[in-house]
């Protein structure tokens, strides 16, 4: 079989799968990311600072074992991208930890919030422009606030992060060629969405800020969050897959009880997700729920959205009650625990492989996966028992193993579904995905400008690369 066989054979087994379905086989989609460090020879420091090495280590898992689907690089958190912007909520290996250490998010301290308290009005009426001006200069270290003398140091991070970006995000769409035809690997998500309630509680007033905030002023915070939610939904409807096949990655951090009670989940972090999910599947985009922590509590509620439109990601949720409660809806992936895999025997592994494929996957509509994202304690010997396992134990049927799919569709949406369209998601002010509006630089501009349209689209196209700038910051890095 050659290389573009195998990635048809793998895309199709990888969208049945997630479509609900029963493909030929059980697939496998492992998220790792300093694990493929390991497997490749590089340090966690190499791959988390050299981009090039984090590629080329998810090339060579995608070739030695036997997995349908990788994310090109999950050491996501380019650190040269960091450093270049003077990011200062990241410990970098190498520099601020041991080169064998992974980078690591740190949390505002108590009173050193990116955001204040007393600062939601500004957000909830500009979201953007609270972005730029107070929120970019206190995480960026040589970057000075609005009114404070403009340095060297702060233009040259801001034009080095701005082209670093560009660089980077350039670079995956040569990784994604290199393994659908170098490989035969499916790259597995496209997109990114984080909901606006875990944003304000990871980046803005981080989770010590927003759990004073939801006791002393509530109806801010979810001013907040439905502020920021036409910003979610631009950047991952704008970044998902042209092809409307892989899904878009969500991100779950601090919405799911014990980290917050069921109360503000239901007045907050809900319903200024679901509206999101609901319009990208009315453009016929999956979401894939990365449901990090223990989301157990919430299946009722994720129950709630319509049939297929998310693979939901079993983390440390209970696998086996997931798939009672919503496996009939939604693929399921993970479950697989990491504590197994990093210290188990590769007989435990398989015997955990086992029980899921007898009792999650045997009418299809499941991914093989660990509960999280994989590090270098995880086991080379053990994931080859779970990859050889699945292969082997897995199969659906022999003769679709033989057949080469004529077309692989892409997500249906909500519309083959009959289902009604989701209410159009609108936000006050400035149109998402701009950040100086043509309107205004129009002002600026002769009354009797020639040839209008073509100024004012070639300015949008620009405009929008500022905005999709600041809101990666906040989303990705």
């Amino acid at each position: 079989m050659n290389t573009q066989e195998k990635y048809q054979r793998r895309l199709s087994r990888y969208l049945t799968a997630m479509r609900n379905e029963k493909p030929d086989c059980v697939p496998i989609r492992p998220f790792v990311a300093e694990f493929a460090a390991k497997v490749a020879g590089y340090t966690n420091q190499e791959v988390t600072h050299d981009y090039d090495k984090a590629f080329a280590a998810a090339r060579t898992c995608a070739n030695l074992f036997d997995w349908d689907a990788v994310v090109g690089n999950m050491v996501y958190v380019w650190t040269g991208l960091t450093q270049a912007l003077t990011t200062r909520y990241y410990s970098i290996p190498g520099i601020d930890l041991p080169a064998s250490s992974g980078f690591q998010y740190l949390e505002p301290s108590e009173g050193h919030e990116f955001m204040r308290a007393d600062e939601y009005d500004h957000l909830i009426d500009d979201p953007t422009g609270f972005l730029l001006n107070v929120w970019l200069p206190r995480t960026l270290r040589d970057v000075p606030a609005p009114g404070e003398p403009a340095t060297s140091r702060g233009h040259q991070a801001l034009i080095k992060g701005t082209m670093a970006m560009l660089q980077y995000f350039n670079a995956f769409g040569d990784q994604h060629a290199r393994l659908i035809n170098e490989c035969g690997t499916v790259p597995a998500i496209c997109g990114i969405l984080k909901s606006p309630f875990d944003i304000i509680a990871d980046k803005l007033r981080g989770y010590i800020g927003l759990t004073i905030d939801m006791a002393e002023q509530p109806a801010k915070v979810l001013a907040a969050a439905e502020a920021l939610m036409p910003h979610m939904y631009h950047v991952a409807l704008s970044t998902a897959a042209a092809q409307k096949q892989v899904p878009i990655g969500s991100w779950m951090h601090r919405g799911c009880v014990p980290f917050i009670t069921p109360s503000p989940f239901h007045s907050h972090y809900w319903p200024t997700l679901k509206p999101i999910i609901e319009n990208l599947w009315a453009h016929g985009h999956q979401t894939l729920f990365y449901a990090e922590g223990n989301w157990g509590y919430h299946l009722d509620s994720f129950a709630e959205l319509p049939d297929t439109s998310i693979v939901y990601h079993v983390d440390r949720g209970d696998l086996f009650e997931t798939h009672r409660k919503i496996g009939h809806k939604f693929c399921l992936s993970g479950g697989v625990p990491n504590t197994l895999l990093s210290f188990g025997t590769p007989d435990a592994v398989r015997a955990c492989c086992k029980r899921i494929i007898d009792e999650v996957a045997a009418d299809g509509g499941y991914i093989m996966d660990a509960s999280a994202i994989m590090q270098d304690d995880t086991s080379i010997e053990n994931m080859h028992a779970l990859t050889d396992f699945t292969r082997e134990y897995g199969i659906y049927s022999q003769a679709a193993n033989a057949a080469i799919p004529a077309a692989l569709r892409p997500c249906d949406g909500m519309e083959s579904a009959n289902l009604p369209p989701a209410p159009p998601i609108t936000a006050a002010g400035i149109t998402p995905g701009s950040v100086r509006p043509w309107a205004q630089k129009k002002t600026e501009l002769p009354a009797d400008l020639d040839n209008e349209p073509l100024l004012e689209r070639i300015w949008s196209q620009t405009d929008a690369n500022a905005y999709m700038f600041v809101y990666q910051c906040l989303l990705s890095f």
